[in-house]
């Protein structure tokens, strides 16, 4: 009896797990490589990529930015939030696990929300800025992409 739970157990596990694996993070590459290949059309530097849906990022950037020889390159990744339809910009880690970024938002918008955050960015709709400057948001895409490209300019002040 006990075998035969555990059986059926691991068979679903395994099951979920091959699920994830073959609807989830393999087309994701495909994904991630499309929106990669778009990257100097939202912005001449090539630094900021538009993710044309959600999916698991992190690991196929990093992998076709190495395969393309831009390792590096990107430092900001946009993409919908498909249940609030608000946006969010992602700074790129340095490394796939790494809790540093390759260019975190700027210092002083972080902790910042909504109409503070909006005012001292010089940006409207601003959301909010994670106290870490990891992760942020913006209600418009023509938003969200103002404040990658003022981080950018913050960034390269620096």
């Amino acid at each position: 009896l006990f075998r035969s739970a555990a059986m059926k157990l691991a068979t679903e596990e395994w099951n979920a797990v091959f699920d994830w694996f073959v609807n989830g993070w393999l087309p994701a590459r495909n994904i991630v490589k499309e929106s990669l290949g778009g990257a100097v059309e939202v912005h001449p530097s090539g630094q900021i990529v538009v993710l044309t849906r959600y999916c698991p990022w992190k690991e196929h950037l990093l992998q076709l930015e190495e395969c393309a020889g831009i390792s590096g390159r990107t430092k900001y990744l946009l993409l919908e939030d498909e249940i609030s339809k608000k946006w969010r910009i992602n700074a790129v880690p340095v490394k796939c696990g790494s809790f540093g970024d390759r260019l975190s938002l700027p210092e002083e918008w972080r902790g910042l929300r909504d109409e503070e955050l909006s005012t001292k960015a010089g940006i409207k709709d601003c959301t909010f800025i994670h106290r870490s400057g990891f992760t942020g948001g913006n209600a418009s895409y023509e938003g969200v992409l103002a404040m990658a490209v003022e981080a950018l300019r913050i960034g390269e002040a620096l």
